[in-house]
């Protein structure tokens, strides 16, 4: 049986990316939450933020862990499956993801053995710091790597010289057209992601009556945190869509399933996509919002895919769903965030029932609209690596043989199936226990009298006190 090594190398390298995104889309927002948290406690003192503080960064070590084991595998498929790509690129692409590794992972993973093992060991404002340490490297992890990806899909500050790509200005190179959209629109989602797992945590503790102060003081903060950054994101995500139908129209056709270039463009809310004949079926549009939402004017133009050749078109299908899927969870986020707002104003918020429960079944919806996103975006912009200069297929090894593909996928397949779901359970046991019960005379002294285990486990005082 004969495999094709190009469509095995796509499929692992999904099915890898897929599962690590989920890490940093919870980390990332996880490490700043707990660096609020570690300020909050030497500022004030509460003991309720160092019970919250140690609870979130025994889960962040786990989800740490996870990310390095299946981020590890990620550049070895540069080299492995995408040979012609490295070495086309190598020259601008190999000190971008350097930078994340040196000024980024190592920044975090130094950091988070003070945060885990130093309580009893350096003083309150000491580990204040490694919090923030920890926070700052995952956001520069972040900056370096949607940077690389940024230029890939919006190639700047480069020259062809014997079909590699050469640095010609660094500054352009980092900062792509594409890519403050891309930063921003990424790392608001990560939070919002995060802020959703949070919620989750909280209205769980809430409804069985369990640490209470802390379910409410997480469950407050994060509503607060979301009332900002959800409509936040749809206004990033907006002009991010602008930036796209500058810099890659082909993509905002094929997200739009939009055939024919016209102004005053109806919105497509459903549709069923057909490439060969170049129509949608089944289509549900809502007339002149789309030239509106895509251009900001009503009368605007909005290129259609017939401009491109056959050969340059993404998968349409694929994005259209994807990028609806998104936004579907988008409003669905906003409503949760609105709902939050009346139960405050009738000082329902933590005590009804079903909103609660609704919040507390939220916690994957951030997960699913971040590899909704994911998805959009590098699905549209096929068929290129190098967006407009560089074919997914000539990127691929030429050597490569599909059988060894097929063998190294289903390896993949099997270590993620377990690895998973085993990180899965730990954090699962970790939220069940609940935050660890620590010494309130640590905030006098500014550190606890005997040693604390990071990885120690326990009731709060609110808790015990109910």
């Amino acid at each position: 049986m004969e495999f094709d090594a190009l469509l095995l190398s796509r499929l692992q390298f999904v099915w890898v990316v897929a599962w690590h995104i989920l890490l940093p889309a919870f980390t990332v927002g996880l490490a700043s939450f707990i660096a609020v948290l570690e300020g909050l406690h030497f500022f004030t003192g509460k003991p309720v933020y160092f019970r919250l503080s140690g609870f979130w960064t025994k889960i962040f070590a786990v989800s740490f862990g996870m990310g390095v084991v299946s981020g590890i595998v990620m550049p070895f498929q540069f080299g492995t499956n995408w040979s012609r790509f490295s070495d086309a690129t190598a020259d601008v692409l190999s000190p971008l993801l350097a930078y994340e590794g040196l000024m980024a992972f190592f920044l975090e993973s130094a950091f988070l053995g003070v945060l885990l093992f130093g309580r009893s060991l350096v003083p309150r404002w000491a580990h204040f710091v490694a919090a923030l340490m920890v926070a700052f490297g995952t956001l520069f992890s972040s900056f370096w790597i949607l940077a690389t990806n940024s230029w890939m899909q919006t190639p700047a500050g480069y020259a062809i010289e014997n079909g590699r790509f050469v640095p010609v200005d660094w500054m352009a190179i980092i900062f792509n057209p594409s890519f403050p959209y891309r930063l921003a629109h990424t790392v608001t989602g990560f939070y919002v992601t995060t802020g959703f797992v949070v919620l989750s945590v909280a209205a769980y503790y809430l409804r069985r009556g369990r640490f209470v102060e802390e379910a409410r003081t997480m469950f407050s903060m994060t509503l607060w945190l979301l009332t900002v950054l959800v409509p936040l994101q749809i206004l990033i995500g907006d002009l991010h869509g602008l930036n796209t139908r500058e810099h890659q129209p082909a993509k905002l056709a094929a997200i739009e399933a939009r055939w024919e270039t016209a102004s005053r463009v109806p919105l497509s809310l459903f549709a069923i996509p057909d490439q060969e004949a170049e129509t949608n079926h089944f289509e549900i549009e809502i007339p002149l919002l789309g030239s509106l939402i895509l251009t900001h004017d009503p009368n605007g133009t909005v290129q259609g895919l017939k401009d491109f050749p056959k050969d340059q078109r993404a998968p349409v299908i694929i994005p259209y769903f994807a990028f609806r899927i998104m936004v579907g969870l988008g409003l669905i986020m906003l409503a949760i965030v609105f709902v939050s707002w009346v139960l405050r104003l009738r000082r329902d918020l933590y005590i009804t029932e079903w909103y609660l429960r609704l919040c507390q079944y939220a916690a994957p919806i951030g997960f699913v609209a971040v590899i909704a996103g994911w998805v959009t975006t590098e699905v549209g912009r096929q068929p290129w690596t190098v967006y407009g200069l560089m074919r997914t297929a000539d990127s691929v090894t030429p050597s490569l043989s599909g059988t060894d593909v097929a063998l190294s996928l289903a390896g993949y397949m099997i270590v993620y199936l377990i690895m998973y779901p085993a990180g899965g359970l730990m954090m699962m046991r970790l939220v069940k226990r609940g935050p660890a019960d620590q010494h309130d005379d640590a905030v006098e002294s500014g550190r606890p009298r005997g040693p604390v285990d990071a990885l120690s486990h326990g009731q709060s005082g609110s808790e015990k006190a109910s």
